[in-house]
């Protein structure tokens, strides 16, 4: 498969990216993850075996979508703006593979996010380190240069025989569910996203099953959520059930501030409602702050830790060891 190769850089320089899949209800969720291409070229993001939500949804409904959004970081002097929308294949078949794959991905692209940490602790994070890898293999790909979304997209799309890799199969029991309580109060957490963490991401989905996803030119709170001036050259009408979700990291990462609001968007395409139902569950860790990143770290271990040999042994493979190099 050959995608576009302007494109590349961008699949392998940005820093986050806006990951979208879809719940039973076909509600699309969208959190922000470390992006990374695949040695077949397919477009990669983790989570955490002790937290596999997103990986579960994604086996469940291989529609996902990546919208690339944030070129902070990466170093590219004429970023763009990429909304990729594709089929995912869930990868755990391997854990010890992964979780090997992903201490070196994490600390070749965010080297700085773990550095001074003592080598002891970084080796008891097995709860952090083993991973499930999502790799999505593109379908739709439409791209701005960035600042003009404005514009109509450029496009490029997979042949009509393409045929993609399915999923592993999946483990057996019951998922182990969210590890952490959402926020009651919807409110406080979207003043403090708006004043705080930048342009949201809107995400929902749309008539040929995939999720959309596009960054707001400007957000105003309101009584019931969100008032968001989008950009004209999203393709897509933008209406329903789905997330809007703010993220922000340092040029140099160490760490992520991110909110998410679940609810439903309505408008014109271009000046849009979004009406929230509640706050999602996230995990930011520090942001600019190194210490408070690390004190995130530890908060989270006391409650995925206890998770990891569980989740292990649901997919009949003893609990990773961690190497480091």
């Amino acid at each position: 498969m050959t995608t576009p190769l302007e494109l590349q850089p961008i699949f392998e320089r940005y820093i986050t990216v806006a990951f979208a899949s879809l719940t039973k209800d076909n509600t699309v969720i969208t959190m922000p993850l470390t992006p990374y291409v695949g040695t077949s070229g397919t477009l990669d993001v983790s989570t955490g075996l002790t937290y596999p939500t997103k990986a579960e949804r994604a086996r469940r409904n291989p529609n996902v979508a990546l919208l690339y959004f944030d070129a902070k970081g990466s170093g590219i002097n004429k970023p763009l703006t990429v909304l990729v929308q594709g089929k995912a294949a869930v990868r755990d078949r391997d854990l010890q593979a992964n979780t090997n794959r992903y201490i070196h991905d994490s600390l070749s692209k965010v080297p700085a996010a773990l550095k001074g940490m003592p080598r002891f602790i970084v080796k008891s994070m097995g709860w952090y380190f083993t991973r499930i890898y999502i790799e999505t293999t593109p379908a739709h790909i439409y791209w701005w240069e960035m600042g003009k979304e404005d514009a109509a997209p450029n496009e490029w799309h997979a042949p009509a025989d393409m045929v993609y890799p399915a999923s592993d199969p999946a483990p057996q029991g019951s998922a182990p569910g969210s590890w952490k309580e959402a926020p009651l109060d919807w409110k406080t957490g979207a003043q403090a996203a708006v004043a705080r963490l930048g342009l949201p991401v809107l995400s929902t989905s749309s008539d040929s099953g995939y999720p959309v996803m596009m960054r707001a030119k400007s957000v105003r709170l309101t009584d019931t959520g969100f008032l968001l001036d989008m950009p004209k050259g999203m393709i897509f009408p933008q209406r329903g059930a789905g997330t809007v979700t703010f993220s922000y990291h340092p040029e140099t990462f160490t760490g992520q501030l991110n909110a998410a609001f679940r609810g439903t968007a309505s408008g014109d395409g271009t000046q849009m409602s979004f009406a929230i139902e509640r706050q999602l569950s996230d995990w930011s860790a520090g942001g600019d702050n190194r210490l408070a990143g690390m004190f995130e770290f530890v908060k989270a271990s006391l409650s995925l830790r206890p998770r990891l040999a569980a989740e292990s042994a649901r997919r009949g493979q003893p609990v990773p060891q961690i190497n480091l190099p």
